[in-house]
């Protein structure tokens, strides 16, 4: 059974894997790496689709391929030509702030607002609606809704 902590847990996993990522580009390390790692422990496109709806896309809004992805992570394909790399724009802080939690055996949904920063910016506020799946034993995305706040 999945416990909220579990999902904290791999909330901060999350976090952590895109803020080295953002360190990683920095840096000009191997950025790349470190995206198919987050890819590839944290969603479950090994294993079946995955639903994912990236914050800063518009023209391809929907990512079910992990090509599709790994673009929005880190930019730098034609099919994606939006995408400027999300995980690479110098994130250092991202905060979670669950609003709710569904839970049952093997799958979790939850959702809230998410904050990344830069330094000590002011965050940028992010919505988001996850459903977790234990696959093998791992909590991975197998959906991943994510956008910016109505403005008015």
């Amino acid at each position: 059974m999945i416990t909220i902590q579990d999902i904290l847990d791999f909330q901060k996993e999350w976090g952590n894997s895109i803020i080295k990522i953002s360190d990683s580009y920095k840096k000009n390390n191997d950025y790349l790496n470190d995206t198919n790692n987050l890819i590839d422990s944290l969603y479950a496109y090994d294993y079946e689709e995955v639903l994912f709806k990236p914050t800063l896309a518009s023209d391809n809004q929907f990512r079910l391929s992990r090509t599709g992805a790994l673009s929005y992570f880190i930019g730098g394909n034609d099919q994606f030509k939006e995408d400027e790399g999300f995980a690479i724009k110098g994130w250092t802080k991202i905060r979670w702030e669950n609003v709710g939690y569904k839970i049952y055996s093997d799958i979790a949904v939850c959702m809230g607002n998410y904050f990344f920063s830069i330094d000590n910016s002011e965050p940028l506020k992010v919505e988001f609606t996850i459903m977790l799946k234990i696959i093998d034993g791992k909590l991975k995305l197998i959906l991943h809704d994510s956008h910016l706040p109505f403005q008015k």
